[in-house]
């Protein structure tokens, strides 16, 4: 069983450790993952939920089953903050009389008051981490507080106390920004929708809401559930599924998505899926499973913390007791610095640089209509040189439309386009569609077929009557001899057109050609262009379609690297051949016939058709607009991310080293490096929290 629990209070990676261990120890425990921004923690178990919420409350946290209890407030927030509140105003107070003169039996009440007003929440925790040899950010904190007042520096304790106190209420006031933004996310759908039943309207809540309901969208309202609308005629604003501003046009027939906003048409809309089945469930699902997934950086950077920590514990006991000991100076004195290691030994700030950026980049980019699944993924986006299109329902729109019937052995074009809408009459594929859609509109008799065989990259063959027929592209007809120089004319003019040629032959020759269209997309050539400025290094076009159609498709989105004719498996060697070259390459595809080269890639990128299914399960990105220009933008956003991520990498590890000399040499103390420390913390948040903003 997997549940996940709410656990308040769990900001710092370190804090999670404890629970981490709790849980794990639990005989029925077997995987304990964590989501430091929303503040869960997902756990495989066999358990009661109220036995593991039972040990993580031994920790010192509060939790609930995410899915039972309603948030109640922030009424143990308010609380912290009032006390920490009453120990500034002690502190300050304490420090008024020791600098007037007063012994001290006067100030030293004061300060004490201040540190457990201020220090409650700290010490509690701190001893229980003590308790288990847990060294955590709560006893390095403890541990300064407690040695600063062993050794009467009063005021050094009660101001550690503070700030850290200060500044977790600002670091849990940042955290929750980031909590917001992807909350807001599924806050976009209604809670409640308006079921018609005969004549009467009732609202209903969603999760009450069956398939096949029909519900009343009024103008101005947002969709609560999917759908198809079943009367009406409107526009709709798809930005929150696909990022794409210009409503869309819907009538009759047409999908609509739960979380978009309809215009100034009612419609009646039948419900296709549950509340947590629908297109935005969904991808706010797959953004927290993102959060969950580390990153390869934001691994590197718990894997150096676990060694920095112990590491710097040593070095301060090293400090306190070695001097004194070996030559003969002051125990005080570098008691006191090592007092100023023990702070600094918290690699909070290092830790939470990585997540933070990543978390936002996520949610910013699910607003945009990209939808990442992970921040691996994202990473990989940053690091992009190379990219590979497929043209068909890539490049192109997808949406094939018969323009000519040519035929070449005395029969009617309407005998050889219903002729072909036969043999195509199983098949699911595009082009296919289109034939038996123009056949349709002829009003031609579609014939039932016998044999039916699909040729892998060639086409198809079907036994009509009593004749077999192949249809497919110019490979099939020379591969099977009956390509002709009449044929190979025709053939010439049709693809030097940048239309697809479809070739219908019996066994012996040609019966006709029918010429296919696919409209290039009209941002496609801006996006190659944005990728290149972008910092992609090469653009490449892969396809199964022939070299002239190819090439003529490729000419007018300005990419010259142009591999025509490859089949599925060749579409994967091509790849692997651009991932040799280049390092880092993006597949971009439909999501369903490009899977293999998809996985074959660094990183796959499906065309998203505004929540297509397999979309959201193939690739690792969704563009979910289909919209080409987005690919660039979130290649930037990948790059900006990582240069983020390195910034607060940098400052977080140059800070430390900084105060490590300071405090060696004696120049840091104790409420300097409590600043410094969390003040980093506070730093690096900010930093990652600018990747919430929309992205150039």
């Amino acid at each position: 069983m997997r549940t996940t629990f709410q656990v308040k209070g769990m900001c710092c990676p370190g804090e999670s450790k404890p629970i981490e261990r709790r849980l794990r120890g639990l005989e029925g425990v077997s995987e304990v993952g964590f989501n430091l921004v929303a503040e869960t923690v997902t756990v495989e178990h066999c358990l009661r939920a109220e036995e593991i919420v039972a040990a993580i409350r031994e920790e010192g946290f509060e939790a609930r089953p995410e899915s039972r209890v309603p948030d109640t407030g922030s009424k143990p927030q308010r609380w912290r903050t009032i006390l920490t509140c009453v120990g500034g105003a002690l502190t300050a107070v304490g420090m008024g009389l020791e600098h007037a003169g007063y012994p001290a039996s006067a100030f030293a009440p004061v300060y004490g008051t201040a540190m457990l007003a201020a220090g409650a929440e700290v010490a509690r925790k701190g001893v229980a981490g003590l308790w288990r040899l847990s060294f955590d950010i709560h006893v390095l904190m403890t541990l300064a507080a407690l040695g600063a007042v062993g050794i009467g520096a009063w005021s050094e304790g009660a101001s550690v106390l503070f700030l850290f106190a200060v500044a977790q209420a600002l670091e849990r006031a940042s955290m929750d920004r980031v909590r917001r933004s992807v909350k807001g996310l599924m806050d976009l759908s209604p809670t409640e929708a308006s079921v018609l039943k005969g004549d009467e309207e009732v609202r209903t809540r969603v999760e009450e809401v069956e398939v096949g309901t029909t519900i009343l969208v009024r103008p101005g309202e947002r969709l609560a559930l999917d759908g198809r609308v079943t009367s009406g005629v409107s526009e709709v604003d798809e930005a929150p599924i696909t990022g794409e501003s210009v409503p869309v046009a819907k009538s009759v027939g047409d999908a609509v998505f739960a979380g978009t906003i309809n215009g100034t048409g009612a419609m009646e809309v039948e419900v296709t899926r549950r509340v947590e089945e629908t297109t935005l469930s969904r991808i706010v699902h797959l953004v927290e499973e993102a959060q969950v997934s580390r990153a390869p950086t934001q691994r590197s950077v718990e894997r150096f913390a676990r060694v920095y920590t112990p590491a710097v514990l040593c070095g301060a006991v090293a400090v306190a007791v070695i001097p004194p000991l070996v030559m003969g100076l002051p125990f005080a004195v570098w008691f006191y610095r090592a007092l100023v290691l023990l702070v600094i030994a918290c690699p909070c700030a290092l830790v939470i640089s990585t997540p933070v950026s990543i978390v936002s980049a996520l949610a910013r980019a699910a607003r945009e209509g990209v939808l990442i699944k992970g921040g691996a993924h994202l990473e990989t986006l940053g690091r992009v040189r190379a990219v590979a299109f497929d043209k068909t329902g890539t490049l192109t729109e997808g949406r094939f439309g018969v323009d000519e019937v040519v035929s070449l052995d005395g029969s009617s074009p309407a005998t050889v386009l219903g002729l072909a809408a036969s043999v195509e009459g199983r098949s699911e594929h595009r082009v296919a569609q289109a034939i038996l859609d123009a056949a349709r509109r002829e009003r031609l008799p579609i014939r039932p077929t016998e044999r039916f065989r699909a040729l892998a990259g060639l086409g198809a063959e079907a036994g009509v009557g009593e004749e077999t027929y192949m249809l497919g592209n110019h490979r099939l007809v020379e591969a099977r001899g009956v390509c002709g120089p009449h044929v190979e004319a025709v053939l010439s003019r049709v693809e030097g057109d940048g239309r697809t040629a479809v070739v219908l032959a019996d066994r012996a020759h040609v019966l006709g050609v029918i010429a296919v269209s696919d409209r290039v997309r009209e941002e496609g050539a801006e996006a190659v262009r944005d990728l290149r400025r972008g910092g992609v290094e090469h653009v490449a076009m892969l396809t199964g379609d022939n070299e002239i159609t190819a090439r003529a498709v490729a000419g007018r989105l300005g990419i010259e690297d142009v591999r025509a004719e490859r089949l599925p498996e060749d579409k994967v060697k091509e790849v692997r051949d651009l991932v040799a070259r280049y390092g880092v390459v993006a597949m971009v595809g439909d999501g369903i016939n490009d899977a293999p080269a998809l996985a074959a890639a660094s990183v796959g990128v499906a065309m998203g058709g505004a929540g297509t299914d397999a979309a959201l399960e193939t690739a690792d990105v969704a563009l979910m607009g289909d919209d080409l220009r987005r690919l660039a933008w979130a290649v930037r956003l990948g790059r900006r991310t990582l240069s983020v991520i390195q910034q607060n990498v940098v400052f977080s590890v140059g800070i430390k080293a900084v105060f490590m000399v300071l405090a060696v040499s004696g120049l840091a103390t104790l409420w300097m490096a409590v600043a410094a420390d969390m003040g980093a913390s506070l730093v690096v948040t900010a930093n990652g929290l600018r990747l919430l903003r929309k992205v150039a």
